[in-house]
């Protein structure tokens, strides 16, 4: 494993890349509505990316390996739906989550996000999912410094969402991003304390849990990329770009539309 350490110059990048990514999730935030459909979601944050910001979308054609290429702009995760969910003619509707997964390239440089949005107003359940993941998330970014390890966030991730009787998904997890949208490390969201990698100033990488209110196992769709819960109970996902910094950690992927670091308030 090669991870690569960025220069003063390509932190920079990043940063902008960053917040541009937030940006389109501020922008696309009044019209999560009931009654729109996750194609015209993505037609909205596309022209934003490609017109507005100048950005291009790095999910539009991505092929990796034993992958057709990703159809769209943005990735929209409804409900039961883990992740990559392809946008498409399905309508939203009050009650629903959903999970908006955006990835700009600036400058040649990957910032990567996603955020989950009510539609109208959600079940206790859905919401409760949604803020242990957003506070699972932030826990794990809470375990970012030099010396510490990434089994240390994987494992204050996994705690806090076992703890309240979730599952945490493990097909999936966060990577380094730079030049290239993946890269080494991956960090897993669940783990020991203690293992894995050492953090060193200046690796830059996701922080991403998926959270399953119901068990872990997921299935894949026959359109080669949505994956879904195996139950079909409601699943939640939060993405941050996260840089390790000489004393700690700077979120990347904040703007001025952006939810705040919560008071973890979730028994630990």
């Amino acid at each position: 494993m090669t991870v690569h350490i960025k220069t003063p110059q390509e932190i920079e990048k990043m940063r902008v890349a960053g917040r541009l990514a937030s940006e389109v999730l501020d922008y696309i935030t009044p019209f999560v509505v009931a009654g729109v459909t996750t194609e015209e979601l993505d037609v909205l944050c596309h022209n934003y990316m490609v017109d507005v910001q100048k950005t291009i979308p790095a999910p539009l054609n991505y092929a990796p390996a034993g992958h057709s290429p990703f159809p769209k702009s943005i990735c929209t995760s409804v409900n039961n739906q883990i992740c990559h969910g392809i946008p498409g003619e399905r309508k939203l509707k009050n009650g629903d989550i959903i999970n908006i997964d955006v990835t700009v390239i600036s400058q040649g440089y990957h910032g990567d996000t996603s955020r989950m949005f009510y539609v109208g107003e959600p079940s206790i359940q859905a919401r409760r999912l949604c803020e242990v993941t957003f506070e699972a998330m932030w826990r794990g970014i809470d375990n970012i410094k030099p010396g510490k390890h990434l089994g240390d966030i994987g494992h204050a991730i996994q705690k806090l969402a076992e703890g309240v009787g979730y599952s945490v998904v493990r097909e999936f997890c966060g990577h380094g991003i730079g030049a290239k949208f993946h890269e080494d490390p991956q960090v897993l969201h669940y783990g020991r304390a203690g293992a894995g990698l050492e953090l060193k100033a200046g690796m830059i990488f996701t922080i991403e849990p998926m959270i399953n209110a119901g068990k872990a196992a997921i299935r894949h769709l026959p359109d080669g990329w949505t994956i879904t819960t195996k139950d079909g109970s409601l699943s939640a996902q939060w993405e941050h770009t996260v840089l390790v910094t000489e004393d700690g950690y700077e979120v990347l992927t904040m703007s001025a539309g952006a939810p705040a670091k919560p008071v973890f308030r979730f028994a630990n």
